[in-house]
């Protein structure tokens, strides 16, 4: 038998504060065994390993390697694992793990800071990685791939909203327009910029500017209603979601904006017409679960 593995069995043992007569009752064997194993004279079953990893609070591997430790708990070794690997299928695992600990009740906050701690590594990975297949779609732009490249780049504009990066959103897309463009849609996403600024007087600015020139484009009316709806020309903005949808019937996003817009007005009964509509357009598409989520919107407006 392994000399490390057997040394590694008491020495994890004893940093845990456990006797021999308690890990044998919860492994389910004998006290008898548990000290041949750690005088190297047996071999537990392999399927027992993966037991006393968990009981020590370390990996299987770890009970192979010299002067292993025992950690708090098995949460918080595989947030140390995931923290050293970075790989996305071991934050799984740690994450699994933390979920079991904290419906235990038994954690601390330390555990809650591991916690944290691994959440902040992959919020940073996929970040990353989204914004890498993002850029990906927008650099092979194509006539095939049009509209796939529009909604990449929307949500390349989303994403860096969220993490402060508004100004570069602002920069990249007005140095494309003042490069000359004459692609509609990109007028459409300097209005999105703007307004995903919070820069809404700039942004209808930019929509005024833009429907002038381009007055049979559905995204730009889109972008326009959202940017009137904060600036509470409410009236402005139905006439640009109707605009919208009289270029592309079939245009969601226009029909999603007049859904929300109703029910933040109290008007439910309008709001509860648009949910059904969408849903049924969703449902003849064959998007299931994009149709439920549209029928719920519309009975939580029936129950208003």
């Amino acid at each position: 038998m392994n000399r490390i593995f057997a040394k590694n069995l008491k020495t994890l043992r004893l940093s845990k504060k456990l006797t021999q007569e308690q890990v044998a009752e919860s492994l389910c064997v004998s006290s008898q065994t548990i000290s041949r194993w750690e005088c190297g004279n047996g071999t537990p079953d392999v399927l027992m390993l993966p037991e006393l990893a968990k009981l020590y609070c370390v990996t299987i591997d770890d009970l192979y390697k010299e002067n292993s430790i025992a950690y708090e708990n098995y949460a918080v070794r595989l947030a140390c694992l995931y923290e050293y690997t970075r790989k996305p299928d071991d934050f799984m695992q740690a994450d699994l793990e933390f979920r079991k600990l904290f419906k235990s009740g038994e954690y601390s906050d330390e555990d809650k800071r591991f916690y944290g701690i691994i959440h902040h590594y992959m919020m940073n990975y996929c970040k990353d990685k989204a914004l890498q297949l993002f850029d990906e779609i927008i650099d092979n732009k194509s006539a095939e791939k049009e509209e796939v490249y529009y909604r990449a780049k929307g949500q390349k504009f989303g994403l860096l909203s969220d993490i402060g990066q508004n100004e570069k959103n602002i920069e990249e897309q007005y140095g494309l327009i003042m490069q000359g463009t004459n692609d509609a849609r990109e007028y459409g996403l300097l209005i999105g910029a703007y307004y995903l600024a919070g820069q809404y007087q700039k942004a209808y600015e930019w929509y005024l500017k833009s429907v002038e020139r381009f007055s049979e484009d559905a995204s730009i009316f889109v972008w326009g209603g959202a940017v009137c709806k904060e600036l509470k020309k409410y009236d402005e903005a139905f006439a640009c979601w109707n605009n919208a949808l009289k270029q592309n019937n079939q245009f969601c996003d226009a029909k999603y904006a007049m859904a929300n817009c109703y029910e933040e007005l109290g008007q439910y009964e309008k709001a509860y017409s648009v949910w059904v509509e969408i849903a049924e357009s969703l449902a003849d598409e064959g998007l299931e679960y994009e149709s439920y989520q549209a029928r719920d919107k519309a009975k939580n407006c029936l129950n208003r």
